[in-house]
């Protein structure tokens, strides 16, 4: 059998971009006839290519495969939302089977209504009247139905048009009247007859006819601004099965789940998928798969024409040539500049063709008349599906589940029906499964009072996708839960209810400060501290039957657990430990955990209190201990040259404050006075004292700059542990 696939290239797909609902639209040659390829529209679409098979993702994409038969030479119309058009350009396939082919695509242009409609030879923008409409088509062959006014009027003239007059006539006495006049060109000559006795207009020219009825469905289609129509053209002898597929924005399926507790504990776990058609058209016996995958998908916008500038390009004039005048020499030569070439656009590429993957119908390239087709991996057509009866009664698993590797898909075992704009509830699961039933304590959700849950295995051999659970005890509801994505015999917790018979209460202490390691990195001194802290759960069953507990400590990556006790299970958030509490007894459950802190103190400005810490703690190396001394001595040394440059510059400050004192009283008192002497001979011997303590207070400012370079050298190569 001889199969040919054709892929719509991004111009032609655009054509495609309605799959969601078919309708027909009328033919451009009027009902009956062919449209220009010779193809004739499809009466039925909905009957002739409905929806056949539904592939639902949970990342908010579905696969749609429609199927039909078509016989000879059909064109089949389709109307898609507009939303979608961009997704069907990306994804969209089609195939006509048994040798067809793919022969024309044409669409409708996402270009404004307006700009459309003045593409035809007739504008019919902004509701032109009787008069205009003619006054568009001048020069065009016609033939004009009139009304029988008198027997000497014809009934029908076949002329060229010439235009539309208006002229004014007598209307009364005292009025004027102003009418349209049609001027046609006819075999016996010019004719002018009154617009408003012309009955019917028929365009003789074929195109000019189809043009006009063109714009008409042009305005049409535009009542619906949500839709855009879609032609697909097969060729081919005798009757043939074609397909459409596509991948669209689609709501994503959910599961929800039933979980039953029975008396023996052996838990009973019912799923069921929740899936919805919002659609216009109706699912009518399709073959529906659910994916439980999320394969990365995006939006691009093809559907938008896309123009690009072009320069323009001037043809270069010249002038006529008139008589010349010259002026005189001024001894210097000018230069005449040519004008710059006229920069050519540059050529554009060629769009290269390129290979589409689809589900369902595998890797194609465009051209190809024969194409060996492998179906992809989960997608391919369920012609034959078992069904898989867990032996229940009541509600069975309606659908067969594969494993895709990194996706799980459930094959409907039946054709499923959904009406436009519905949902539905299919059982895709109905299993017994491992579980214990337990109580779970996590401080932060409740202070008091653990949880009710189920620690329960995917025995299923199933994916189960996140979603809630409805939990019953025996023929009593029990509580809700909700669970994350589960692989096959991946464990999990639950929880659905609170354990009022369990009370736990958590004490937390924690244990001084413990210096356990000093060590000295380039003058800066690293002391490490333990941090122990313990917290214990006082656990108190106040039921009747046995708890098994689990406690849900916090985990705290700078905290390592030092409990001689190991939890069951750890996750990215809490450790778990489990217990068991008798009835009516209590139990306990101690966390023990350490945290190093690491602190650091600048030897440069650590005081003496803290180095004397450091040195007398039995924690520290001789080596810290002998490194510290020194740099003690070496601190000690320039702090002793700061005491005594200090004590100079107060002996420096207080003298030059008494020669103030001094300069006041020569300033005030007689030369002759003995006074006057004294003070002059003090203030002289003041002087020399100045000179003395500026001359110490350099030597020690070098002094205590030479020890300071001394103490933070020593100190910047200091490794000591």
């Amino acid at each position: 059998m001889r199969r040919t696939l054709w892929i719509a290239s991004p111009v032609l797909a655009l054509a495609l971009a309605a799959i969601c609902l078919f309708k027909p639209s009328p033919s451009p040659a009027g009902a009956g006839k062919s449209d220009p390829a010779g193809i004739p529209p499809s009466r039925s679409p909905f009957a002739q290519l409905p929806i056949a098979r539904v592939v639902l993702f949970s990342s908010g994409v579905g696969y749609f495969q429609r199927e039909g038969e078509v016989d000879g030479n059909t064109r089949i119309d389709l109307s898609f939302p507009v939303q979608d058009i961009n997704d069907l350009l990306k994804s969209m396939v089609l195939r006509d089977l048994n040798g067809g082919q793919i022969s024309a695509v044409s669409y409708d242009s996402h270009d404004p209504i307006d700009k459309t409609l003045q593409s035809f030879a007739v504008n019919l923008t902004n509701n032109p009247g009787y008069g205009q409409i003619l006054n568009q088509a001048r020069g065009e062959k016609v033939e004009v139905v009139l009304q029988q006014g008198n027997v000497n009027q014809p009934g029908t003239l076949n002329g060229a048009i010439i235009g539309i007059e208006r002229q004014k006539q007598q209307a009364g006495k005292d009025g004027a009247l102003e009418i349209e006049m049609l001027n046609l060109w006819c075999g016996d000559g010019m004719r002018s007859v009154r617009l408003t006795n012309v009955q019917r207009v028929h365009f003789l020219n074929p195109v000019m006819d189809s043009e006009f009825k063109r714009a008409l469905n042009v305005l049409v289609m535009s009542h619906d601004a949500q839709k855009k129509s879609v032609s697909l053209s097969f060729t081919g002898d005798g009757k043939r099965q074609v397909r459409v597929g596509y991948v669209v924005q689609n709501p994503i399926w959910k599961t929800s789940y039933r979980l039953v507790l029975g008396k023996d504990n052996k838990p009973f776990l019912q799923g069921w998928a929740v899936v919805e058609n919002p659609s216009d058209e109706d699912w009518n016996n399709v073959r529906m798969a659910l994916v439980s995958g999320r394969p990365i998908s995006f939006q691009m916008n093809l559907y938008q024409p896309l123009y690009v500038p072009r320069p323009l390009v001037e043809p270069e004039l010249f002038a006529s040539l008139r008589p010349q005048t010259y002026g005189g020499g001024m001894g210097m030569m000018g230069a005449m500049a040519g004008a710059p070439p006229a920069n050519a656009p540059a050529p554009s590429s060629p769009m290269n063709d390129s290979s589409i993957a689809v589900p369902g119908f595998g890797l194609a390239k465009p051209g190809k008349t024969e194409l060996k087709m492998e179906l992809r991996k989960g997608l391919n057509d369920a012609d034959a599906l078992q069904v898989n009866e867990f032996g229940l009664p009541g509600v069975a698993s309606a659908a067969t589940a594969r494993d895709l590797g990194d996706y799980f898909e459930y094959n409907m075992d039946n054709p499923v029906n959904l009406p436009r704009q519905k949902s539905a509830l299919l059982p895709i699961v109905n299993k017994d499964i491992e579980g214990t039933k337990v109580s779970i304590y996590n401080e932060s959700t409740h202070n008091k009072f653990p949880l009710f849950g189920l620690k329960f295995k995917n025995t299923t051999g199933l994916h189960l996708m996140q979603g809630p659970i409805t939990v019953f005890e025996g023929n009593s509801y029990a509580g809700d839960a909700r669970i994350l994505d589960l692989q096959p015999k991946e464990e999990r917790l639950i929880s659905y209810a609170i354990d009022l018979g369990t009370e736990v209460e958590p004490v937390a202490k924690s244990e001084p400060e413990r210096l356990i390691a000093v060590k000295i990195n380039k003058g800066i001194l690293l002391a490490t501290h333990k941090l122990r802290q313990k917290k214990t759960y006082n656990v108190k069953n106040r039921s009747e039957h046995d708890r098994t507990l689990i406690v849900e400590h916090p985990f705290r990556p700078d905290f390592k657990l030092v409990s001689q006790e190991k939890p069951a299970e750890k996750t990215r958030e809490v450790y778990r430990f489990e217990l068991s509490v008798p009835a009516g007894k209590m139990a306990r459950q101690e966390v023990m955990e350490e945290q190093d802190l690491v602190r650091q103190v600048i030897l440069t400005n650590a005081d003496d209190q803290n180095l004397r810490i450091f040195l007398s703690s039995q924690v520290s190396s001789d080596q810290v201990k002998d490194a510290l001394k020194k740099a003690t001595e070496l601190r000690n040394r320039m702090a002793d040259t700061q005491r005594e440059m200090a004590q100079v510059k107060t002996q420096l400050q207080a003298i030059t404050e008494d020669q103030t004192r001094l300069r006041a009283n020569l300033k005030e008192m007689p030369q002759t006075a003995p006074a006057y002497k004294r003070y002059l001979e003090k203030f002289d011997k003041q002087e020399t004292e100045i000179e003395r303590l500026q001359e110490q207070t350099k030597k020690l400012q070098q002094a205590e700059q030479q020890e300071r370079k001394e103490y933070e050298g020593y100190l910047s190569g200091l490794n000591v542990e």
